[in-house]
């Protein structure tokens, strides 16, 4: 199951890739797509935040493939990443949500 970690690992560098470009934007930064970005008191560090997060969630999803690269095919460790992506994309829109009201610029 190389093949599935190796695809599991392209996955982990788009994500990465997002927290690195968050890291080094000027401006504030989409969270989800199709918005306009929010308004924020310090965009420096919101970025910042929002990168961390990125790098945490793509963090915890390489370690959610590695039964990709021990296991055998249809190993029950495969439930593993199945239910934990959920979770950790769960988890992500709520730290996000976290973030946002910390910078948030009020009104």
């Amino acid at each position: 199951m190389i093949i599935g970690f190796v695809i599991w690992s392209i996955i982990f560098l788009v994500l990465a890739g997002i927290g690195i470009r968050t890291w080094l934007a000027r401006q504030s930064v989409n969270f989800f797509t199709g918005t306009k970005p929010p308004e924020v008191s310090d965009v420096r560090r919101y970025n910042r935040s929002v990168a961390i997060l990125w790098f945490v969630y793509a963090a915890l999803f390489e370690l959610l493939g590695l039964p990709f690269l021990f296991g055998k095919q249809n190993a029950p460790g495969f439930l593993v990443p199945v239910a934990g992506v959920p979770v950790i994309s769960l988890a992500l829109m709520v730290a996000y949500h976290r973030i946002l009201r910390k910078y948030e610029r009020k009104k």
